[in-house]
C-alpha cells in the first residue's frame, strides 16, 4: 500500500501535493508493473485510480474504492472487502495470506 504523496501537513488534506511526491510514487508504480507479476494494487480514492493506468491488469490484479478518509469512506470504502479480496487473490495464485492485523 502507497500513498501518492508520501507526507502531509497535519489536518490540511493534500498540503504536500506538486512537491514531487507524486513524480516518486509513479515511478515506483511503473517499477514494480515491470518488475513484479501478480500485484494486488488497491486504488483508494481518485488520486491512486489515476495510477491505474500504468498497470498491466492481465500481469497485476486492481481494486478500487472511495478513499478511506471520513469524507468519503461512506461512499463505498467501507464494506469493499479488499483486505480478504487480496488474501483470496494471493492465495488463489499460490501465495500467502496477509495478516492484516495491527497488533
Amino acid at each position: 500500500m502507497l500513498n501518492s504523496v508520501l507526507t502531509v501537513e497535519a489536518h490540511k488534506a493534500a498540503s504536500h501535493s506538486k512537491r514531487g511526491w507524486e513524480d516518486f510514487t509513479t515511478q515506483t508504480v511503473r517499477i514494480i508493473n515491470k518488475e513484479r507479476s501478480g500485484v494486488v494494487f488497491m486504488l483508494w480514492g481518485k488520486y491512486a485510480q489515476e495510477k491505474g493506468s500504468l498497470i498491466d491488469t492481465k500481469r497485476h490484479h486492481v481494486l478500487k474504492s472511495p478513499h478511506p478518509s471520513g469524507l468519503s469512506a461512506h461512499r463505498g470504502f467501507f464494506g469493499c472487502k479488499h483486505f480478504s479480496q487480496a488474501n483470496d487473490l494471493l492465495v488463489g495464485q499460490g501465495g500467502q495470506a496477509i495478516d492484516w492485523k495491527i497488533q
